[in-house]
């Protein structure tokens, strides 16, 4: 093994190579992660200390604090942790695929149909978060088989998929607005609220949903994790090594659409953590590849910190986070086109 690496056996069947400092860095972003967490439940007009979070926490306190923490506050930063974690490991798979640090689901177009179909299960559906999740579910496949057959030339090439993506991302963004124009006033306001990328009045009934549907994408991406990392060595290395590349990487897309999809349903479109999460988390662990649990982590503190600014920075008005992260990934775009073009 490389310096700073060492593989760790779980008996005979099963050995994890593991990159010192990749898990360093993932353990410390955790960390960071969790005790922004527990600094926002103490948060807001009714502030309570951290002791006394982590004994609401705890099940050790009792009373107005344990209500205000436990009931109101921490089913929404779960969700923040939750789905920044999501939306990064969307992020990390595309950019794998396209081997492009733009190839993430904002860039692609993949978040823009989830959006879309959303947008129809609230204006024309009227349904409710099951409609609304199954809409954003099938809004994203579709558009993923949409620039990906548009893509598709004898296989699929990074920079032309992410060309096609963004010709088809500014034409969903036509007709989104068309079908918020359209709309009666009532669902024209709550199809743009939820349009902005808010975590604003999230509970305890998303977070059960939203668990069980991340451990099934989990278990799934685990199990083509193998076929990914032979992939990234090229098609025709696949290719010798019996590995059908177009199959694996359709496969690695519905995955990743549905990691975007359970985001957008929950708490609408929050842009740019998909796209500058596995990135910086990349930096950190100066990694050759795309780490999915660094970028998780990122991911996860991202939005958290991004809410909490959302939250409080100009209070007592509280803004969507997905305005937060535009602002921060607009910067973090800027820079990277920037950074590209020097390279190049």
């Amino acid at each position: 093994m490389g310096p700073g690496r060492f593989v760790w056996r779980l008996g005979d069947a099963l050995s994890v190579r593991v990159d010192a400092r990749a898990a360093v860095v993932t353990t410390v972003l955790v960390l960071a992660a969790l005790a922004t967490g527990v600094v926002a439940l103490g948060l807001g007009d009714y502030t309570v200390p951290v002791p006394d979070v982590l004994g609401a926490l705890a099940g050790t306190l009792d009373g107005p604090a344990r209500t205000v923490v436990v009931g109101w506050r921490l089913p929404r930063v779960l969700l923040a942790l939750l789905l920044g974690a999501a939306l990064a490991v969307s992020g990390a798979i595309f950019q794998s695929l396209t081997r492009n640090p733009l190839g993430s689901p904002d860039v692609i177009g993949f978040a823009s149909g989830s959006y879309t179909g959303g947008l129809v299960a609230i204006i024309v559906l009227g349904g409710g978060y099951t409609t609304v999740a199954a809409g954003s579910l099938a809004g994203g496949l579709a558009t993923a088989a949409a620039v990906y057959l548009l893509a598709y030339r004898r296989g699929v090439q990074g920079f032309r998929l992410i060309v096609v993506g963004i010709g088809v991302t500014a034409l969903l963004g036509s007709l989104n607005t068309w079908l918020v124009l359209a709309a009666e006033l009532q669902q024209a306001m709550a199809a743009s609220a939820w349009g902005a990328g808010s975590l604003n009045g999230v509970g305890w009934p998303q977070v059960g949903p939203t668990v069980g549907v991340l451990v099934v994408l989990v278990v799934a991406l685990g199990l083509l994790g193998r076929r990914a990392s032979v992939l990234e060595m090229g098609d025709d290395a696949a290719h010798a090594l019996g590995l059908a590349p177009e199959r694996t990487r359709a496969a690695l897309v519905v995955v990743g659409v549905a990691f975007t999809a359970v985001a957008t349903a929950v708490a609408g479109p929050i842009s740019f953590v998909a796209l500058a999460a596995p990135q910086l988390a990349r930096r950190l662990t100066r990694a050759g590849g795309t780490g999915l649990a660094s970028a998780a982590a990122m991911g996860a503190l991202l939005l958290v910190v991004s809410d909490v600014l959302a939250q409080r920075a100009f209070a007592p008005t509280q803004l969507p986070v997905g305005v937060v992260t535009v602002s921060i990934g607009g910067a973090y775009l800027v820079w990277l086109l920037v950074r590209e073009a020097r390279r190049q």
